[in-house]
């Protein structure tokens, strides 16, 4: 039940100074504005399915390591064979995220084991079930996106529809939006609690004759909102980050229009519902921690003493300072770049209204400024952490389109002539649906740019890293089909090594794709050296497995001292180390294998067929992983009894 109140005073304050009074837009009938948002969120939830179903690439590991594989933990056991990371050993996350996806595993198995569907078909299910999930997620946030549009706008005004069309054509909302980061759950957490979140606080007290936070419909907002920002929080401690610009604001005041009118029960009232709501969600995170972790944990100090007192977030990888200006931004915003940027500069200033215009009203005004306040404090505080991944910026997506939205659509159309508008300087709010669209040229190559954009990476960038294990997991099914099962055998049997992936660390995903617990599959580790002092020489010259695969030899290659001596070493006249059925890995490393099986490794009979290739993409940013990705058959193990050639 949507608790927000029917509309903030913004729209109904008097600017200063007197202007001529513009044409009377005709006020929607509520059932009307009750019907368009049904109608649009059911488009949307449309729109991000087939978003979601059409993802066939490979982006960052924490999708799948972050995510769906302590899911996978939670629905199958800590047996099933998924791949828990040193993060969730250390407990420096919190188990709220993959709860969602676990629970959700969980219930469609034993829906689909009650209806007694067969093994490949459970499969295709489950691997994909997480994407369906995270579309609701996504769709959510368009939705709240142009709901938070038209509480700073209006009804009638057509900017929360600029802000949509934003959202929904903007490249990186296609690439990451339906993928499950806890980084795509967090901006749909942050826009939605923005939302609720109870604007009349930054109202001109000349203006506004209610105190704020004196109705229960605005204190049962200001829950919704406070709610959903500690989940936020719980989930990304970095997003606190954007709730501390706010929350100076709507204190001091700094920088804003008119004057404050803040009573002493609306203070005691908005730190009251910050207490308990804080708190409770805090006591639901703990609680699903203690049931996660078997003990008592709080994954926000963990994060916290791991990443910023040990340095160890460093250790993958250092950005320069203005990597979220000179990179950060433009990847998110793209083509829509000069409009965020206008909007985020023209929002921090107080601009005078022209002599023949209105203004935007004092509270419009200072809600712009607000926003735009929380996303260069969260720039700023993030810009002196040295790991930077264009990620942990997602959640100031929503507010760019919306502090863009009335620079892109005064570019691209002009009022009709009989139309009625409000209009500062460079910001025009129409009152009518009426339009004309201009610089179409220039639209229609922006459109082409993002449409481009979005089909090559969803599905043309890193396509491979999944469809390799389609084929394994099938591959498997076909070779054991008496050992499909997603819980290990009680008691325990020794399988065969399915594959080993001899690629960069986390370059495919895991259980959540290879599903089966039978099919056993080893691959280079990462772990970051946790007993080891910041600036030590340990930590500086310290090479975590995949690094010491792919270290220069003296002879300028890689790769043959560690499967001579890590992977398959001689010890006592005999090899030891498992040999797979199969060897994943990046077309550049055959040569390693290949020198190595004829030479030193010959006494393990290996001999070297490729079974399966995958193009990868036209480029990518890790020289490993460039070129195609290879399955070679290592041809020492034979065919199941009744087994075809595939």
């Amino acid at each position: 039940m949507d608790t927000k109140p029917a509309a903030v005073p913004a729209r109904q304050e008097a600017s200063k100074p007197e202007v001529p009074k513009t044409p009377k837009a005709h006020k929607l009938h509520p059932e009307v504005v009750a019907a368009q948002a049904k109608d649009i969120l059911s488009v949307l939830l449309v729109l991000r399915f087939v978003n979601a179903i059409s993802v066939r690439t490979f982006f960052q590991p924490d999708e799948y390591y972050q995510a769906l594989e302590p899911a996978w933990s939670i629905a199958f056991g800590t047996d099933s064979g998924a791949w828990l990371t040193w993060e969730w050993q250390h407990q420096l996350r919190s188990s709220l995220h993959p709860v969602i996806f676990g629970l959700a595993y969980k219930s469609s198995y034993a829906l689909m084991t009650w209806l007694e569907f067969f093994a490949p078909f459970k499969s295709l299910i489950l691997v994909a079930l997480p994407s369906v999930i995270q579309c609701v997620f996504a769709a959510l946030g368009d939705f709240y996106t142009w709901k938070l549009a038209t509480e700073i706008f209006g009804a009638q005004s057509n900017l929360p529809f600029a802000a949509l069309w934003m959202t929904i054509l903007n490249p990186w909302q296609w690439y990451c939006s339906t993928r499950t980061f806890s980084n795509s759950l967090e901006t749909t957490l942050t826009i939605a609690a923005l939302y609720y979140w109870p604007w009349e606080l930054l109202a001109d007290s000349k203006n506004s004759k209610d105190a704020p936070l004196q109705s229960k419909s605005s204190v049962n907002s200001l829950r919704v909102s406070l709610f959903l920002a500690a989940i936020a929080v719980l989930l990304r401690p970095t997003n606190l980050l954007i709730w501390l610009g706010i929350l100076t604001l709507v204190v001091t005041r700094l920088t804003l229009d008119g004057t404050s009118h803040l009573q002493v029960a609306s203070i005691i009232t908005l730190l009251r519902e910050i207490i308990i709501c804080g708190t409770a969600t805090l006591a639901i995170s703990i609680l699903s921690d203690r049931l996660y972790f078997g003990f008592w944990a709080f994954p926000p100090y963990q994060w916290l003493y791991f990443n910023i007192t040990q340095s160890l977030a460093v250790f993958y990888g250092q950005m320069p300072w203005h990597y979220y200006l000179s990179q950060g931004i433009p990847l998110l915003t793209t083509t829509f770049l000069p409009f965020t940027l206008i909007g985020l500069y023209k929002s921090t200033l107080s601009l005078s209204p022209s002599p023949s215009a209105t203004s935007l009203t004092t509270l419009q005004s200072n809600i712009l400024r607000t926003l735009s306040f929380a996303v260069l404090t969260m720039l700023a505080a993030l810009s002196l952490i040295s790991h930077k991944e264009v990620r942990f910026i997602y959640p100031l997506l929503p507010i760019l389109h919306i502090l863009g939205a009335p620079y892109i659509l005064t570019f691209f159309t002009t009022p009709s002539p009989s139309s009625g508008t409000t209009t500062t300087t460079t910001i025009t709010t129409t009152t009518t649906t009426t339009i004309t669209l201009r610089h179409k040229l220039f639209l229609a190559n922006i459109l082409s740019v993002n449409l481009l954009l979005a089909g090559y990476l969803t599905l043309a960038h890193q396509p491979a890293p999944l469809s390799v294990l389609t084929f394994l997991r099938t591959d498997f099914e076909r070779l054991h089909p008496q050992t499909l099962s997603l819980t290990p055998p009680n008691p325990p049997q020794k399988t065969e090594l399915f594959a080993l992936f001899l690629t960069p660390c986390h370059s495919t995903p895991w259980r959540s794709h290879l599903v089966y617990s039978a099919l056993r599959a080893r691959a280079l580790t990462c772990e970051p050296p946790l007993a080891t002092a910041p600036n030590s020489v340990e930590r500086e010259t310290y090479l975590d497995e995949a690094d010491r695969f792919y270290q220069r030899e003296d002879d300028g290659g890689y790769g043959a001292q560690f499967l001579r001596e890590e992977m398959w070493p001689l010890r006592d006249g005999e090899r030891g180390g498992e040999v797979p059925r199969y060897i994943v890995g990046f077309e550049g490393v055959e040569e390693v294998l290949r020198g190595f099986f004829e030479g030193e490794g010959a006494d393990l009979g290996v001999e070297l067929s490729r079974v399966w290739e995958a193009w990868n993409g036209a480029f990518n940013e890790d020289a490993r992983r460039r070129g195609k990705l290879v399955v070679w058959d290592t041809g020492v193990w034979e065919l199941p009894e009744g087994t075809k050639e595939a």
